[in-house]
């Protein structure tokens, strides 16, 4: 059956009938035949999360002939590990998979014939809750980590609660034991203290169709690359690829840098960055033929969760990505270093000194780059309530209300003013009577140098003081009020978010073309 859709004042005819889906992951269902696929069709599901990134780019343009596009889409259970989806009024952040599992004829020399299929590569990507910026955050898929138990929904729709396991590789988040990409979701959450809206994993086959739909992509060697294993044979300088070469591009790892898995990171980062550049910048965007493609493509590479299963739900997301400028878009890399323990090194662990600060960063929503669109003023306004005389710390009167932090947190935060810092006149007042996100510091104008002192003392940002009014305390004294909210991270621990990336931290925004070494 052919349909005609309209697209953009034209009218394109689309074929009913598409080839057969990819292999499923675990316990995925959708809205795709459950016929066995056929042999010929079946693709390696291997560097999926490099693409799932770019996948939305073109999702606004799917709403064209929907009904089509949502039975190409299958999803699998998120299990309750996200938030319940993006909201539009709110900072994103889309878990992005891709897995190391071959599947079909033609890929045996592509990924792990063994494999259960694994967290190969793993993207986190956060977009600003203004949509001004976005950082994506790679996960090396060798960082040891602790794995949560992990509730999973069955084949059968029951649920079965997966043991976690301890001090083992990221990748086993996803595939081993029979995990799905909601273990990986609770593994990153674990990981980075950032819980994830929606996961979505894409399949091998989508690096060779998304570059063959926008005309190829070009990307920058900077010296000359011929390697065996990936099959990418190419000169020093820049290149326009597509299909399997763009694949063996992303594969590449023993020809570039140090020959790991962080060097290949590099290169998908520079690849996903390269294809971004072409999207916005040449004539995808207003070619229905291009657009159809790109859509077509997407939906059939695309697995995702529960929550973001429809072309609706695709459309809105990329509608809402597609506000950003690639310029405030930053590629970066979880902070690592060699494991320590380990002889022959093949796996690395946190970099303790960095890797928290970055995590801060996008948990706070704060930017990778400069951005223009800020609203300076107003920023400039809340940093000065810091700025100006200090009381002595004996002379700061304050009242302690737990606003939704954990239990006992008042107690202790007073306990600690008193005896650590010197706030004698401080007290317990109990519960506020509702909870908040952040923790706050009211305060009468002629208390402003008690409330530099105590957020000096505590690491308060200026955006947690509130000029307002003071109240009484047991005394009968004029006090401050400190509410300390959800964010509060306990006696002794700066609320102040980092401002800009730590020293030493790989970083690279989409706008630039950059020459892999």
């Amino acid at each position: 059956m052919v349909r005609p859709v309209a697209f953009g004042g034209t009218t394109v005819t689309c074929p009913g009938r598409f080839s057969a889906p990819a292999e499923p992951l675990p316990g995925r269902r959708g809205r795709r035949p459950a016929k066995k696929a056929a042999k010929g069709k079946k693709i390696l599901l291997w560097t999926g999360g490099t693409m799932a990134f770019v996948l939305v780019a073109g999702a606004g343009a799917a709403y064209f002939y929907i009904e089509h596009l949502n039975g190409n889409i299958a999803s699998v259970s998120d299990d309750g590990a996200s938030t319940g989806g993006f909201q539009k009024d709110k900072a994103i952040n889309i878990l992005l998979i891709g897995t190391d599992k071959r599947t079909g004829k033609g890929n045996e020399n592509y990924g792990d014939a063994g494999s259960v299929g694994h967290a190969d590569t793993t993207i986190l990507l956060h977009v600003s809750k203004d949509r001004s910026n976005a950082t994506a955050l790679s996960i090396p898929r060798d960082l040891i980590v602790d794995v949560p138990d992990c509730p999973t929904t069955q084949e059968d729709g029951t649920q079965k609660v997966i043991p976690g396991t301890r001090q083992v590789r990221f990748n086993t988040s996803l595939g081993q034991d029979g995990r799905t990409p909601s273990c990986t979701m609770r593994t990153v959450t674990e990981l980075t203290g950032v819980k994830p809206d929606n996961f979505m994993v894409a399949d091998f086959n989508a690096v060779k169709t998304l570059t063959s739909a926008v005309g190829g992509v070009e990307v920058c060697l900077g010296k000359d690359i011929d390697d065996p294993d990936s099959h990418l044979k190419l000169s020093k300088g820049t290149h326009t690829i597509e299909g399997e070469q763009a694949l063996a591009f992303v594969r590449t790892r023993h020809a570039v840098g140090f020959g790991g898995d962080l060097s290949r990171i590099g290169l998908q980062q520079q690849f996903l960055s390269a294809l971004m550049r072409k999207l916005k910048s040449n004539d995808t965007l207003t070619s229905p033929s291009k657009m159809l493609d790109l859509a077509e493509a997407g939906t059939k590479a695309l697995t995702v969760d529960s929550q973001l299963d429809s072309i609706g739900k695709l459309k809105d997301l990329g509608l809402e990505l597609g506000k950003l400028n690639t310029k405030n878009l930053t590629f970066t890399t979880t902070p690592v270093i060699d494991n320590p323990t380990e002889k022959v090194k093949s796996t690395v662990v946190l970099n303790e000194s960095t890797a928290p600060q970055v995590f801060d960063m996008i948990k706070n929503d704060v930017s990778f780059t400069a951005v223009k669109e800020k609203k300076k003023k107003e920023a400039a306004a809340v940093a000065s309530r810091l700025k100006g005389s200090k009381a002595p710390a004996s002379e700061v009167r304050v009242r302690i209300l737990n606003g939704g932090a954990d239990p006992g947190s008042a107690q202790e935060t007073l306990s600690w003013l008193q005896v650590e810092e010197g706030v004698t006149k401080s007290e317990n007042a109990g519960n506020a009577p509702a909870e908040l996100a952040k923790t706050t510091l009211e305060y009468a104008p002629d208390q402003a140098d008690q409330a530099r002192r105590l957020a000096a003392i505590m690491g308060l940002p200026g955006s947690a003081m509130k000029p307002g009014e003071s109240v009484q305390n047991a005394q009968g004294l004029p006090a401050m009020t400190l509410t300390l909210g959800k964010d509060f991270k306990g006696a002794g621990a700066s609320l102040t978010a980092p401002s800009k990336a730590p020293e030493g931290v790989q970083k690279s925004t989409a706008d630039k073309v950059e020459c892999a070494e």
